[in-house]
């Protein structure tokens, strides 16, 4: 039973009550003094629905007593129900009947398998309208969450751009690869992790939308400090703000973005918005090609302001976004909730199996004393069998997903560089469209998202990322030969030695090239299809509400971690022993896809509640595989569920 007025500055008793018969919900009160409006709604054998009106006045003798905080005396609550012949509910609701298959001998029946035969009911049977209003609201609010990742993927390819710049280089002689390259790179991610924890706080405490708003201001006053700096220090501090900004932005937006959808549309969204880091990386490469021929430090100066952009799209936008109905449940605002998943999921319809479905498992899975409400507790990610297994699938989404190889993508223009591309607008050129084809196997595999099985996706396509890393690494040790080559052979022409590394390139077989070329762009497909959508859909689906907050800043301090080694270590690495530091990721992700294998929880079919089952089980690998069967009938109607 709920303790709080729909509309929260009355002090009434609102009731919440499921059962296979009925649902009782709140509808916002006429005059708010008091006396709230609530429906019965009691569907009958007919067609036609008997709804019953009841106004309960909390001044009134028999309404449960009610302390000035909000509780009231659940003696009192069951005797006012049974007064007003109104059942509470105890009984979960029963979406699909169980069965042992007497109905798939019926005209057009056929056996399926499924993971939840409750869900695949609820799904079949209901019916999102696709462009109705409240679905298009519903994509507004999953494109203003993919602004917050765009505003991540910017920074992904902006500096990559402008460290190339030569009057950037005039300005503050960091480079292009070495220590004051490490150090710039290397502070974004520091912010990031050092901004994690409190990210955590402000999405729990203030909920997702706040929390993108917050996140947004940190990223304009970064990027203003950035972009105004004449010297190093001011430039670094500005790349610590926006990394603090970066994190609570990507903390708040992958959590509403699950949270808000319907769960068969879970995957498709939730990897839309871990899109975003093309939707920033492929403008930031374009922009920074473009005023790559300004003649002056606007050339460096306007990329830098432009970061902010997408920052103002989510500021201003979030006040006509609707709360997650999971935050709102986890906060003891069921009506609220519940009004949300009847005009979203629902198409309006309180009776939909889907809303019934997702209501009764929210009540029963989400705490309302969760350890959300206690800012310092992490202790459940670590010390319970089921944390414990969520947290690896965080763990393993968040290491793997920066240190497959993805990470030398800061430094394109030195792989470039080192596979025979020299001119710098031909590299910043090659980076547009790096990030371009990668975008397209992203959003390939984003428009499959909800029918493909994570587990398999991330085993395969991580022995991929090996594959194609491999050839590439074979193919620059052998341009690598022909390059030195070439250099004694201009050595002994007499040129210097600066001129003689330029043109080295004229005794390499240009095919190596081309070939070395092509597996990294490959690569780069590869990856992008296999953890691009799934780095923000693992994670969010892994973590059940109460600890998804801490859950994500923990991932984030991690995914940012492996970015700091990256990027501090890589520009080291490369200059120090150059196309071999790619041989260190194809050991690496053979490893990785061993890891999937026998540690992948597979989580596509089910709820989000319904994974706590699965997580509590011995062996949630296992547990994960299992597979129910249906009865799906010609009409698409399910009309049992089979049990042994």
């Amino acid at each position: 039973y709920n303790t709080r007025c729909y509309r929260r500055r009355c002090n009434t008793l609102p009731l919440l009550l499921l059962s296979q018969s009925r649902l009782l919900f709140i509808v916002p009160c006429k005059n708010c003094h008091g006396r709230p409006l609530l429906t019965v709604l009691n569907p009958p054998s007919t067609s036609r629905r008997r709804t019953q009106h009841i106004h309960i006045n909390t001044t009134s003798s028999q309404t449960p007593n009610m302390s000035s905080h909000g509780s009231h005396d659940g003696a009192s609550t069951e005797k006012y129900l049974a007064t007003h012949d109104i059942a509470p509910a105890h009984d979960p609701i029963r979406i699909v009947p169980k069965g042992h298959g007497q109905t798939a001998t019926k005209p057009g029946a056929q056996e399926k398998e499924v993971r939840n035969a409750a869900l695949f009911a609820a799904v079949k049977e209901s019916n999102i309208k696709p462009w109705s209003k409240e679905s298009i609201h519903l994509y507004f609010a999953i494109f203003v969450a993919f602004c917050c990742a765009c505003a991540n993927g910017y920074d992904g390819s902006l500096m990559t751009g402008i460290i190339a710049m030569d009057k950037f280089q005039n300005q503050f002689h960091t480079g292009d690869t070495g220590p004051k390259v490490s150090v710039i790179f290397s502070l974004y991610t520091v912010g990031a992790m050092v901004g994690a924890p409190f990210a955590a706080i402000l999405s729990d405490r203030l909920g997702r939308k706040k929390g993108m708003f917050i996140g947004g201001i940190f990223i304009i006053v970064g990027s203003v400090i950035v972009a105004s700096s004449s010297k190093l220090a001011q430039f670094v501090v500005g790349r610590f703000v926006l990394g603090l900004g970066i994190a609570i932005m990507t903390v708040a937006a992958p959590a509403y973005s699950i949270e808000i959808a319907p769960p068969h549309w879970r995957g498709r969204c939730t990897g839309f918005y871990n899109c975003g880091w093309f939707g920033g990386s492929i403008p930031a490469a374009c922009i920074t090609y473009g005023c790559y021929f300004i003649k002056s430090n606007w050339s460096w100066r306007i990329p830098l302001v432009l970061q902010a952009f997408t920052c103002l799209i989510v500021m201003a936008s979030v006040f006509f976004l609707p709360e997650s109905p999971r935050f709102l449940f986890a906060n003891n605002r069921d009506a609220e909730a519940v009004a949300f998943l009847v005009k979203y999921h629902g198409n309006g319809d309180p009776n939909s199996k889907l809303v019934l479905l997702e209501t009764e498992e929210m009540r029963d899975g989400i705490k309302t004393d969760g350890v959300d409400k206690v800012w310092w507790d992490y202790r459940p990610l670590f010390l319970t069998h089921n944390g414990r297994w969520r947290m690896a699938q965080v763990l393993m989404i968040s290491i793997f997903g920066q240190f497959s190889g993805n990470g030398l993508g800061y430094f394109n223009t030195v792989i470039f560089k080192n596979i025979g591309v020299t001119s710098t607008s031909q590299q910043l050129a090659y980076n547009i469209l790096n990030s371009v084809i990668s975008a397209i196997g992203a959003l390939t595999a984003v428009s499959m998202t909800d029918r493909m099985p994570r587990r398999a996706v991330l085993i395969i396509g991580t022995f991929m990322c090996a594959v194609a890393l491999a050839t590439n690494s074979g193919l620059s040790a052998t341009l690598d030969k022909q390059t030195q080559r070439g250099t004694q052979i201009n050595l002994d022409q007499g040129m210097n030695e600066q001129d003689a590394k330029d043109n080295a390139y004229l005794h390499v077989d240009s095919n190596y090239a081309k070939g070395a070329l092509a597996a990294y762009f490959l690569f780069n497909v590869i990856f992008s299809f296999t953890y691009t959508p799934l780095q923000g859909v693992i994670p969010t689906e892994a973590l059940e509400t109460t600890i998804r907050g801490k859950g994500l800043a923990l991932s984030g301090f991690i995914v940012n971690a492996m970015g700091f080694i990256n990027q501090f270590a890589g520009p080291i690495a490369l200059h120090n022993i150059g196309y071999k530091y790619i041989f260190v990721f194809v050991g690496w992700d053979l490893i990785e896809t061993v890891a999937w294998y026998f540690f992948g929880v597979e989580s596509q079919g089910r709820t989000l509640e319904q994974l706590e089952w699965v997580y509590d089980q011995p062996n949630p690998v296992k547990a994960s595989l299992k597979v129910e069967k249906v009865v799906v009938q010609a009409d698409g109607h399910v009309s049992e569920a089979i049990v042994a």
